[in-house]
């Protein structure tokens, strides 16, 4: 009977004869693992290498006061690899555990769909507001997203280029504050029914940007939409473009990709019919696991010009 250290020592003398005999195959086999692991590292954060920590409830303290945070870590994680990190800000009166546990409609809907569409390829982050809000009072809840990102950056690998933010309502207003204040931290942002109500300290930097409102909202206007829209518009260098809106009744959603921006900085704009919720569905009710938002979100920040 072959035993399992005749058969072992037999592949390796394989191994070593095809290197003699193709001299160049080991440095090109080199050269491309070289290139792998450096695609896979691509700026990465203090955590890669680290054994991480596992999901769950995480703590920082800022400005005294003790912050807590939700991290998903992929199930098929690997601490020689370097992640996108995804913020999800909950609405006024959420908290971090509807946004992670994504409510009724379950894993379909953790992190307004992320989950599931990122398949297991993104650190997953749901912070908790002071009052289930985002008030953001003298920065302190710009200065809580520092003190993730450091902390989750610190122990996990992280690709510092690829960082991004989301929410609805108030979530949306603080992410469209990080698109403010911290755009040269985040590649993109996705602000659903949002409004100027977490501030918007600096707020001349470029970042991708996309917007998506009900045209019906009663809560947070489509105008103020438009409005935060229309900073980045300005920031990014677009082209005034033509941006067609549904009208009430038509059960659908228009999207809109404005021409000229930057590369890199791209603005779209996606009004539907429909009034203040993050679920969107064209015809038909609101449903996070039937919504065609998250795909739209995902498609966004994952598109080639934002890969760098």
């Amino acid at each position: 009977m072959v035993t399992f250290h005749s058969l072992l020592s037999g592949l390796l003398a394989v191994s070593a004869t095809l290197i003699h005999a193709f001299p160049s195959a080991a440095p090109e086999t080199s050269r491309n693992l070289n290139v792998l692991q450096s695609r896979q590292l691509a700026n990465p954060s203090p955590g890669c290498g680290k054994a991480p920590f596992s999901s769950g409830v995480r703590t920082v303290t800022v400005n005294g006061r003790n912050r807590q945070f939700i991290v998903r870590v992929p199930n098929n994680y690997n601490p020689n690899r370097s992640y996108r990190l995804i913020f999800a800000f909950h609405w006024v009166g959420g908290t971090m555990n509807d946004i992670s546990s994504g409510g009724t409609d379950r894993e379909l809907w953790s992190y307004y769909g992320m989950q599931r569409t990122a398949g297991e390829s993104a650190i997953l982050v749901a912070p908790q507001g002071i009052n289930n809000g985002w008030a953001n009072t003298g920065g302190e809840d710009v200065a809580f997203v520092d003190a993730m990102i450091r902390h989750i950056e610190d122990a996990l690998c992280v690709n510092k280029r690829q960082r991004f933010s989301l929410g609805f309502s108030y979530g949306g207003s603080m992410t469209f504050s990080l698109a403010c204040s911290r755009a040269k931290e985040f590649r993109a942002v996705a602000v659903i029914g949002g409004g100027q109500l977490s501030g918007c300290d600096g707020g001349s930097d470029p970042v991708a940007y996309l917007g998506i409102h009900g045209v019906w909202d009663g809560t947070l206007n489509v105008g103020m939409g438009r409005g935060m829209r229309d900073r980045f518009v300005r920031n990014n260098g677009c082209q005034n473009t033509n941006a067609p809106e549904p009208s009430r009744g038509s059960g659908i959603h228009i999207k809109t990709n404005f021409n000229g921006c930057r590369v890199g900085y791209p603005v779209t704009w996606i009004p539907f019919d429909g009034g203040h919720w993050p679920g969107a569905v064209d015809n038909g009710p609101e449903s996070g696991a039937r919504s065609w938002v998250p795909g739209e979100i995902w498609s966004f920040f994952t598109q080639a010009q934002l890969a760098s």
